[in-house]
């Protein structure tokens, strides 16, 4: 009789588990930036999502490039970067159904605090640019593809810098985290997300040397991933996502994520772009 009971509560759990599966399933794949894994917003608006919708969400958190890579081959849902021109030529190939702003914050430029480049308090990105060329001080770059890689590949042209060869430039080819690692241990300047610099802990000598320059302005947009170009991606679950984004609820949690007292990322969406 024992045997009996236990063999139908094993056929009982057996037909419940495909029912548990099937629920378990309901979630969607992000294809992300490290900034907004590492600096904790995830982490404060990804559960008010899944609270309201039922909708879990799955992050991959690499440089933009690399996201960009992996929502063009359909293995993410959603695009949520920083690079605009990227995002924008993603959605004109027809990988994207529409980009819509959600949030900007600014890059910063972090150094050594004895500044051997003589940049602090500087307001011309460009020019702080050269001056770390000029002095041949270390500067840790990413190195990635990511949106940072590229905004700083840009400041770079822009100063009419060619960084190859150089001596005093070092790509770590790593996320920014461990970029802003390789910077305290070496005693380089970085260009930083102001979002992962507030969040990052490892800060030692490193302090913000050049800020407020209109070309460290730093975007953030969302792009549902194309059916069309790949029919088996979430597109319902996926478009609520950027729904709410955009909505004034996910506004409003975006603006409410601070640290250290600070506001790290500002809510944009009724200035949707492309």
């Amino acid at each position: 009789m024992k045997f009996v009971r236990t063999g139908i509560f094993a056929l009982a759990l057996a037909a419940f588990a495909p029912l548990a599966a099937g629920a378990a399933e309901r979630f969607i794949t992000v294809a992300s930036t490290t900034s907004t894994e590492n600096s904790g917003l995830f982490g404060h608006i990804l559960p008010l999502f899944t609270q309201k919708t039922g909708v879990a969400v799955r992050v991959v958190a690499v440089g933009t490039g690399q996201a960009i890579r992996l929502a063009e081959r359909g293995d993410a849902d959603v695009l949520f970067v920083h690079h605009q021109p990227s995002e924008e030529r993603f959605v004109r190939e027809g990988f994207g159904v529409g980009r819509f702003a959600v949030m900007y914050n600014d890059y910063v430029v972090v150094g050594p605090s004895a500044d051997p480049a003589k940049i602090v308090g500087l307001k011309d990105a460009a020019a702080t640019f050269k001056k770390v060329a000029a002095a041949g001080a270390l500067f840790a770059s990413r190195g990635d593809n990511s949106g940072t890689h590229q905004a700083e590949l840009a400041l770079w042209i822009t100063a009419g810098i060619d960084v190859k060869g150089a001596g005093w430039y070092r790509a770590t080819g790593s996320g920014m985290g461990a970029t802003l690692n390789t910077a305290a241990a070496m005693g380089a300047y970085a260009l930083a997300d102001r979002g992962t610099w507030i969040g990052f802990k490892n800060k030692q000598d490193l302090k913000i040397a050049v800020a407020g320059d209109p070309a460290l302005f730093n975007p953030y947009g969302v792009i549902a991933v194309n059916p069309a170009r790949h029919p088996h991606v979430k597109a319902r679950d996926g478009q609520a996502f950027v729904s709410w984004l955009v909505s004034p609820e996910g506004q409003g949690a975006i603006a409410s994520f601070k640290l250290e007292g600070e506001q790290l990322f500002f809510p944009n969406a009724k200035k949707s772009g492309s």
